[in-house]
């Protein structure tokens, strides 16, 4: 037998540069032009053009699966159909992956399990940020149960890294079946309007099934998870405008749960007061506004970068900064349904003021809430269990945490939105707020239904006891003779009190009684 000559050096240097052509060109041009005719980016763009320009570096690139049934070991593509590694966004490092539709459809394989658990290990270890860019057909029907394990070992890695590093799932394409749920566990999801799909049964099972007609834009496109499921964070026009959110969104999180927030550059002064908060809650208590515009008015620059804006709007959630520092704000919103909590905006809340608890990020609350809103369809829905939910969060949470009472403050849904009594730092009200078990007019019609009954003139008496149940409960002094408030505060000098009060808090130490963990009422 004739051996051939070995390679020399420069036979090997071309031998590595071919794979990495090999490589990168993925399933091929004929594919790549698939997907750009489909207007989606590849695998590869999608990543180059998220990081910092130049701080890609790829691992795992040669991997290829190991399956030998169905004709697959004639199959083969390096990187076996996702791309993982890591770089930096504004300077700060990142894991990334991007699976590749360009390769068997960006099938998960036991392989391409291996490369993203790989991935999530080295986050975990080293504290920083995880990215995934999702674009795959499913599990990869040709390896049977091990794709499925691989399903299950990253699940079990999201769940790891959960509050320990920030979790970002970006829908770029299909998500079905079991591979929506590491998305689920992660923290943030963005998709891409009519581009993008999540479902765990699709249409043909559906029809199949419960005989329902439904498309896969109705069933699970990014609109139906930016405002009926809830189930989506931020819903893009295209791809790019999707990724330059990610860079936003991260420009207010820590890398991990021992960092400190990111300082955020600013030139607002601290000392700034908005003299348009002097007017703008009406003083008529059932006219609505847009707290929006409280918000915008406080935070620097006037900017407030909004989560979930098209879900559960009658709470507002999202980050902003305070004298260049990161917060969580959370806000009663009077325009939708007069503010009140039901179980959307109570699940929406609760998992943003986890989220913040989880990596230090101070919590901001603005509080206009008359109560949970009412009805059956609540209560069957367990309005019981859900408004459960954001009380327990807030109680836990152990970052600082400030409240504004901006106007009302009814009943129980005084206690949940963020009250002294659920371990509030610093709670502040305009001379507009009223806090009280409930409106003066449902109050009087129960405290005082006898008198009313007997009265000579029943209007004019319930008109003279409605307004002394207002001179006396609904305001803020009450509350605050009994230290439940800290300050009645001016509304224009809300922005500089609130950065008094953090600066103050900046060291705040607070613990939870020793347990393995709560048992939150999922």
């Amino acid at each position: 037998m004739v051996r051939s000559a070995p390679m020399n050096l420069d036979e090997k240097f071309q031998l590595l540069h071919k794979k990495n052509q090999e490589a990168e060109l993925a399933g091929g041009a004929e594919r790549i032009k698939q997907q750009h005719d489909r207007g989606k980016m590849t695998a590869r763009e999608r990543i180059l053009f998220l990081l910092d320009e130049g701080s890609f570096v790829e691992l795992d690139k040669f991997m290829t699966h190991r399956c030998s049934d169905f004709g697959m070991e004639n199959k083969k593509i390096l990187g076996d159909g996702v791309i993982t590694g890591y770089g930096t966004i504004s300077g700060r490092h990142v894991y990334v992956y991007a699976q590749d539709f360009t390769v068997f459809g960006g099938s998960l394989s036991g392989t391409q399990s291996k490369k993203i658990c790989k991935l999530l290990d080295l986050a975990l270890k080293n504290g920083k940020p995880v990215i995934g860019l999702n674009d795959s057909g499913g599990a990869r029907i040709q390896e049977g149960v091990e794709s499925l394990g691989g399903y299950a070992e990253i699940f079990y890695r999201n769940t790891m890294a959960s509050g320990v590093v920030p979790q970002i799932s970006c829908i770029m394409g299909p998500c079905a079946g079991g591979a929506v749920y590491s998305p689920g566990i992660t923290d943030f999801i963005f998709m891409v309007k009519k581009s993008s799909y999540m479902f765990l049964t699709g249409p043909d099972v559906i029809k199949t099934v419960t005989h329902e007609e439904v498309t896969m834009e109705e069933l699970g496109g990014a609109v139906t998870h930016s405002t009926r499921s809830g189930v989506c964070h931020f819903a893009s026009d295209d791809e790019k405008s999707c990724l330059l959110l990610i860079r936003e969104l991260l420009s207010y999180l820590p890398s991990n749960n021992l960092d400190d927030v990111p300082l955020i550059k600013t030139s607002d002064p601290a000392e700034r007061k908005e003299t348009k908060l002097r007017t703008l809650i009406p003083e008529n208590p059932k006219q609505a506004y847009d707290i929006k515009e409280v918000i915008e008015a406080v935070v620097d620059d006037n900017y407030f970068f909004e989560v979930q804006k098209d879900y559960a709007q009658n709470i507002v959630i999202g980050f902003a900064s305070l004298k260049g520092r990161s917060v969580g704000i959370v806000a009663n919103q009077p325009k939708v349904l007069a503010g009140c909590l039901d179980n959307n905006a109570s699940l929406k809340a609760a998992r943003f003021v986890r989220f913040c608890d989880a990596f230090n990020i101070p919590i901001v609350t603005f509080v206009d809430v008359p109560g949970f809103l009412p009805g059956t369809e609540q209560e069957f829905g367990g309005i019981i269990k859900h408004g459960a939910k954001l009380l327990y969060a807030y109680a836990e949470a152990t970052v600082p945490k400030i409240t504004v009472i901006t106007r009302k403050a009814y009943g129980g849904a005084y206690c949940v939105m963020a009250s002294k009594h659920l371990r509030s730092d610093v709670n502040f009200t305009y001379p507009s707020a009223e806090i009280a078990v409930m409106g003066p007019e449902g109050a009087v019609a129960i405290v005082f239904r006898g008198e009313l009954q007997k009265a000579q003139d029943a209007e004019a008496e319930r008109k003279k006891l409605v307004q002394d149940y207002e001179d006396t409960f609904a305001t803020p002094y009450k509350a605050a003779e009994l230290g439940f408030v800290d300050e009645i505060i001016f509304p224009e000098t809300t922005r500089p009190k609130l950065i008094q009060a953090l600066e103050m808090l900046k060291n705040k130490r607070d613990k939870m009684p020793p347990k393995k963990h709560g048992n939150i009422p999922l």
